[in-house]
């Protein structure tokens, strides 16, 4: 196990990599791209190779030390997320978070916290955690992750190294899928590009499920005529539960409604998630309305965002269809 095992990323890995072997790690990062896409992931691989035993300068994942990061109980690393029943992190947490920092550490290495998502800070957390940012406690490391930094206060972010993740190519998720996780190749392929580049999105769900989810939705989104204000309900029901597959599903269909009429513009097959779906995709991209079309992204965008705000899943999904129902 260790930096070689993780899949894509190769640029962003080798900034890590370098800072590690030349001893210049900055104090604080901010790792930037869709949620899923494996920002969590090699901010973890950081923490445990400043801590793994093995002391190589990549990280076993088999040593104690490894073991407790990965598990969420080593001493000298936190992950700073919202309390439970909690949609913030909170002022509080930051100024407990500082306090930690300043002492000394367990292990005599690097005092590590992971702030993710860190857009979920108030406004209040942010400049408290701002006042560390511009004061690092010696030998400590902040991770702030978020899926976009304008979220973020102007002046934390300048006092952030960020690192961009872009999305991995389907060959490498489907790959992945196939190779470690014993699925077949269509439903890997199909499960790559749904997952719009983000391996997090497709491991650890239940895929046969998931493809029931999605045959459920996909025929709701296509059933969504003029005055199909019951199906869209029907639809939005199946696609926000509370699940998590659901909310990849959920993600997937709100990126549905201007995709069958981007098609239309462009007629890239290799844009198109549901191949399968193909045929139904070209009937309704043959009535292209442009002033429709990008009423529909904003609206598509601003479902989005409010799942990134933590609002209800079910409701944001029911908004953009009904809306796209009164608007045909």
């Amino acid at each position: 196990m260790g930096f070689a095992e993780i899949i894509g990323h190769q640029k962003q890995l080798a900034i890590v990599r370098q800072a590690l072997k030349h001893g210049r790690l900055h104090h604080a990062y901010l790792f930037v791209g869709a949620e899923g896409v494996g920002k969590k992931t090699i901010a973890l691989g950081l923490a445990k190779t400043l801590h793994c035993s093995a002391a190589t300068g990549d990280f076993c994942g088999e040593c104690v030390n490894c073991a407790r990061v990965q598990d969420r109980n080593h001493p000298d690393v936190r992950i700073i997320e919202p309390l439970a029943g909690k949609k913030e992190i909170s002022i509080q947490q930051i100024r407990e978070l500082e306090k930690e920092l300043n002492f000394r550490s367990f292990s005599g290495k690097r005092k590590i916290a992971i702030l993710d998502p860190a857009t979920l800070m108030n406004l209040a957390a942010q400049n408290a955690l701002l006042k560390t940012l511009e004061e690092p406690p010696q030998d400590s490391l902040l991770i702030l992750i978020a899926s976009h930094a304008g979220a973020l206060l102007p002046t934390l972010r300048s006092r952030c190294l960020r690192v961009t993740f872009g999305p991995l190519a389907r060959e490498l998720i489907s790959g992945f899928l196939v190779s470690r996780k014993g699925l077949e190749a269509e439903a890997a392929e199909f499960l790559a590009a749904m997952s719009q580049g983000r391996l997090g999105a497709v491991v650890g769900i239940d895929s046969q499920k998931l493809l029931d989810r999605r045959g459920g939705g996909g025929r709701g989104g296509f059933s969504l005529g003029a005055g199909g204000y019951r199906a869209a309900i029907y639809a939005a029901e199946g696609l926000g539960g509370g699940e998590r597959n659901n909310f990849w599903v959920f993600e997937w269909g709100v990126k549905w409604c201007p995709r069958p009429r981007c098609h239309g513009v462009h007629g890239d097959r290799d844009d198109v998630i549901n191949v399968d779906m193909l045929p139904q995709i070209q009937k309704q991209s043959t009535s292209i309305d442009f002033g429709r079309l990008f009423a529909r992204i904003a609206e598509a965008k601003a479902a989005a965002e409010g799942i990134q705000r933590n609002l209800n899943r079910r409701m944001m999904m029911e908004n953009l269809l009904l809306n796209t129902v009164e608007a045909r």
